[in-house]
């Protein structure tokens, strides 16, 4: 990452309070990064405006996930065409259910409302609107509360002040390798169940029920939704015939 001419500098946020120092000291003695502890498991401090962050724009991303470094790139010349929205590759959705009458979290493939931490790019003034509105205060007292949906607050907070939804990018070639994500780990042509895919039903109950929570201390759903994804290279879609079949012509070369 720090390889990317996008990136200024790279910030590795521990937040193991019980690592010793010197175990810390010895982890990170190879790495190009500034190493910051946190003072608890908060995940709250994922948005914490450090002082050593400098830059306009601020990249946020899961220790799991490896971009290559033209998706980042692509992903930084997106935000800096609309800096006060959230970007990133990976999106989910807030729904009303109508039979249950309650909001939930789910994944839609026409609209999307939320991006995820996984990959973020967004401004650092929302890092201190997170942390500096006392709006926020009792909804990020409930990320502690269940250890979870830090994202989604973010996503409330950006939403709240562009009044926008965020953008979601793509890439044609490289793009991003999620260690995180259970089909990684197939076996014998089935994905094992690891990780949050094992219990996946429970996990979108509780992000559920977070979404659910923010609506309620806040009084209100900030939340917009988006449609479509910018990419880095727009195609012909036409057919075009080859030894008997139709394929896409742009991707195909012809003699």
């Amino acid at each position: 990452m720090s390889r990317c001419p996008s990136v200024a500098g790279v910030v590795l946020l521990w937040c193991n309070p019980s690592t010793s120092p010197q175990t810390l000291s010895h982890l990170t003695q190879n790495l190009s990064a500034a190493v910051i502890r946190a003072p608890s498991s908060s995940l709250n401090y994922r948005f914490y405006p450090w002082d050593i962050i400098k830059t306009k724009a601020v990249l946020i991303c899961d220790d799991d996930i490896e971009p290559d470094l033209s998706s980042v790139s692509f992903a930084f010349t997106v935000w800096q065409s609309d800096p006060d929205r959230a970007i990133g590759f990976f999106a989910r959705s807030h729904a009303y259910d109508i039979a249950s009458k309650t909001w939930i979290y789910t994944m839609e493939k026409e609209k999307y409302s939320i991006i995820l931490t996984k990959f973020m790019i967004i401004n650092i003034k929302y890092l201190e609107k997170y942390w500096c509105d006392k709006q926020y205060t009792k909804a990020r007292q409930k990320v502690d509360d269940l250890n979870n949906c830090e994202d989604i607050l973010m996503n409330f907070v950006v939403a709240e002040e562009s009044r926008r939804g965020p953008v979601m990018v793509g890439v044609k070639g490289g793009g991003i390798r999620d260690y995180g994500d259970a089909r990684n780990d197939a076996v014998s042509g089935e994905v094992k169940e690891v990780g949050l895919s094992s219990r996946r039903g429970e996990h979108r109950k509780r992000r559920g029920e977070c979404i659910r929570e923010f609506h309620r201390l806040l009084g209100k759903m900030p939340l917009k939704y988006s449609y479509g994804k910018m990419v880095d290279d727009v195609g012909e879609q036409g057919l075009c015939e080859k030894d008997g079949k139709l394929v896409l012509c742009d991707r195909q070369n012809f003699r």
